[in-house]
């Protein structure tokens, strides 16, 4: 593990460090019954695609989407999916004209649907503790996270009485860059009045967490295993400065970082 520099702002990912996500049993059959009925209120239904049609397409969509991910994972500055991109391009290419019509100009309520609707979310273990330490320390905490629909985090955030510990919330879709675009770094480093070379950054995953705290130059590059940490799209040389089993190792890492310090 490298030595660490005391951090002066620690920026962390959402899904895999603050909250452990799982997808919910049926969520696409769920989401195709809501679409196919705004579809028949709107009178933008057709013959041609019934409930179980959508549900396909919704499905299929969504793999369509995670292999999108992975190969922007390559670039050095990608750029984020739009709403309308999703619902028309991934899941509605082949849809009668006016069912996509109408998925495209409703596409961000529908992502925000969909994205309460797929996956259940708890606040990781000892995350809460990582705060409360980082309060302590003055080190403000900002969220840098990859994600179709940052209003969905910001609700969960708010319904667990979380927003005030966060001093900024950065998510790709509200600034149209997604990492490993090392600027998801930078923008979260400026919020605090701080560069990257000053703050740590804590993800999840090796090909858009790592890859991107080592493209901005964090101080700290910090890898926090979790479900999916070690499923790589492809090779990667870059290291992690440091990996952590879980929230309680964050915390442990951060103590240690600053009795050095001092």
């Amino acid at each position: 593990m490298t030595a660490l520099i005391k951090p002066r702002g620690l920026l962390v990912d959402f899904g895999g460090v603050i909250v452990e996500t799982a997808n919910r049993p049926g969520w696409q059959s769920k989401m195709a019954q809501l679409v196919h009925e705004r579809l028949a209120a709107a009178d933008a239904g057709s013959p041609q695609l019934g409930v179980a049609d959508i549900e396909r397409d919704i499905r299929e969509g969504a793999k369509a989407d995670s292999r999108w991910k992975d190969a922007m994972s390559r670039p050095f500055a990608p750029v984020e999916l739009t709403y309308q991109e999703f619902w028309e391009g991934f899941v509605a290419g082949d849809w009668p004209v006016r069912t996509r019509e109408y998925v495209r100009d409703n596409a961000k309520e529908l992502c925000r649907e969909m994205g309460e609707m797929k996956q259940e979310r708890v606040t990781r273990d000892g995350f809460i503790e990582v705060l409360d330490f980082a309060d302590a320390a003055s080190i403000p905490v900002v969220i840098v996270s990859n994600t179709l629909m940052g209003q969905v985090h910001r609700d969960f955030l708010t319904r667990n009485h979380l927003t005030d510990r966060f001093v900024e919330q950065i998510y790709s879709d509200e600034v149209r860059v997604r990492k490993p675009n090392p600027e998801m770094i930078h923008l979260g480093a400026r919020a605090i009045g701080e560069t990257a070379a000053t703050c740590w950054y804590v993800g999840d995953n090796f090909d858009r967490d790592v890859l991107c705290g080592a493209r901005a130059g964090v101080g700290g590059n910090i890898l926090m295993e979790a479900r999916s940490t070690y499923d790589l799209p492809y090779e990667l040389t870059v290291k992690a400065d440091a990996i952590v089993a879980d929230p309680w190792g964050l915390r442990e890492l951060l103590r240690v970082s600053l009795e050095r310090a001092a």
